[in-house]
């Protein structure tokens, strides 16, 4: 079901619920699903912008994942999201004045939970993803460009 349907039907408070049980699980040690056979995490989670309100996902993430926040000002995420209809937050008058706001609330939230913070104003995500992907390489989190651990099985 889409966001915004779930929002008018069951409320933020049930999505919020829902988001942190999923965090929850996905970032257990104990999901098989996500790791390779040596054990190594296998996943790539892309939160939502108010994952990270609740002090126990805050914690979850941090302590169980590498968190890379990618930081965009609201001026950029306005550009991006303008024309957006999905983003239940967003639909108010003023959806630029709306994302300054959500910035100011959760932008220190962010970099508390994050280890790595990378700039989002960059040329192409081709791009922004090397970068990421350098990083987390020279930091010892990815190994080396060909040492990527295989799963086994299908």
């Amino acid at each position: 079901m889409p966001i915004r349907r779930f929002f008018e039907q069951f409320g933020e408070a049930a999505f919020r619920d829902r988001e942190e049980s999923v965090i929850d699980e996905l970032t257990r040690a104990d999901t098989a699903d996500a790791q390779h056979a040596d054990g190594t995490r296998a996943l790539v989670l892309a939160t939502g912008g108010g994952a990270l309100l609740r002090p126990i996902n805050r914690q979850r993430l941090h302590e169980r994942t590498t968190v890379v926040y990618l930081r965009s000002t609201p001026e950029e995420l306005y550009r991006r999201l303008r024309h957006d209809t999905q983003r239940p937050l967003l639909q108010v008058a003023d959806p630029q004045a709306k994302l300054r706001e959500l910035y100011e609330q959760r932008h220190p939230l962010y970099e508390e939970t994050a280890h790595y913070c990378v700039d989002t104003g960059r040329p192409s995500v081709v791009t922004l993803v090397n970068m990421i992907t350098m990083q987390l390489e020279m930091e010892g989190v990815l190994p080396p460009p060909g040492e990527l651990p295989s799963k086994k099985g299908p």
